[in-house]
């Protein structure tokens, strides 16, 4: 096993497996520890080690990371979609040991066709893995070829809002499954976001307010009940029998529906946050109800409609 001492400001890690005995002294505790994993994990392996090291490929990080760190994240549904586009590209079978940055920026090249965005997305996710692979796994990868890949500037945010006839479509749809109307009722009174909306509980509601625990940024928050939100809550049977895929696929059947272009369901949040600040709420009031810590994020949710200001204005 291996252990570390603090001495004279620098830490020294011994490792000690099976009568053999190495040691090392570090500036840095991480450094240090991951010398000490690494080099146990070598002693333990042996030539399983220098195996690993020639056969490993992207492929196969890939599906260590979708098997053992992206389930016990919030976000786990859209970064497997996530993941399992990226297992259908080539780059993935390539081995380790092979790859570098040169790689990646072909790679990065080739993404940039389908937005700046999800190009981003993904060379933030890859890095990621990597350093889970080198700090958490201790494999024997020698540096991370995406540290030096500048990501593409991301879009504008969006500055979506509904108009009335949008809105009045939206509100009076038959939707097959009846929750639907409920949930972007909902989502446009407070806010919330799907995930959130599917987490309501009946012992949810205390306090004239809705209580949400499993937030995105696992904060919990409170909405308050107002008497069109009490309304809706009413007439739903919580929790809401719905998954979260489902959601977005009525959702898309919709709009294509009624040719209405270039709405998510995500812009309801957009909505909602831009109608708080149009009732009069202040920064804090708002950020209270959407659960933003930063008031530069929260401002990129908030579009004023420019009729309104000017009926206050005049």
């Amino acid at each position: 096993m291996s252990s570390i001492r603090k001495r004279q400001g620098k830490y020294q890690v011994q490792v000690r497996v099976q009568g053999q005995k190495i040691t090392k002294t570090f500036r840095q505790l991480n450094h240090a520890r991951r010398w000490g994993v690494y080099h146990e994990n070598k002693i333990l392996l042996g030539n399983k080690l220098e195996a690993l090291s020639k056969n490993l490929s992207l492929k196969d990080l890939i599906y260590k990371y979708l098997n053992e760190i992206s389930p016990f994240k919030k976000g786990y549904i859209r970064e497997k979609q996530r993941l399992n586009r990226l297992l259908k590209e080539s780059i993935v079978l390539q081995k380790i040991y092979q790859l570098n940055t040169n790689d990646f920026t072909e790679y990065k090249n080739k993404r940039l066709k389908d937005g700046n965005r999800t190009c981003a997305y993904d060379l933030s996710l890859l890095h990621h893995i990597y350093n889970t692979a080198i700090k958490q796994w201790c494999y024997p990868i020698k540096y991370n070829p995406l540290t030096n890949i500048q990501k593409p500037k991301c879009n504008p945010p969006r500055e979506r809002r509904l108009n009335d006839n949008e809105l009045k479509y939206i509100l009076n749809h038959n939707f097959k499954n009846k929750n639907m109307n409920n949930i972007i009722e909902l989502a446009l009174h407070t806010g919330m976001r799907i995930s959130e909306i599917l987490s309501i509980r009946n012992d949810s509601i205390k306090y004239n307010c809705i209580l949400l625990t499993d937030t995105k940024n696992n904060n919990s928050r409170k909405i308050p009940l107002t008497i069109k939100v009490k309304e809706i809550i009413n007439k739903s049977k919580l929790p809401y029998s719905i998954t979260y895929n489902a959601v977005r696929l009525n959702w898309s059947r919709m709009v294509k529906k009624a040719g209405i272009t270039d709405l998510h369901f995500h812009d309801l949040r957009h909505e909602a946050i831009s109608r708080f600040f149009e009732k009069g709420l202040s920064i804090p009031e708002v950020s209270l109800i959407s659960g933003h810590k930063d008031v530069r994020q929260l401002m990129r949710y908030t579009h004023l409609k420019i009729s309104n200001l000017i009926n206050k204005l005049n």
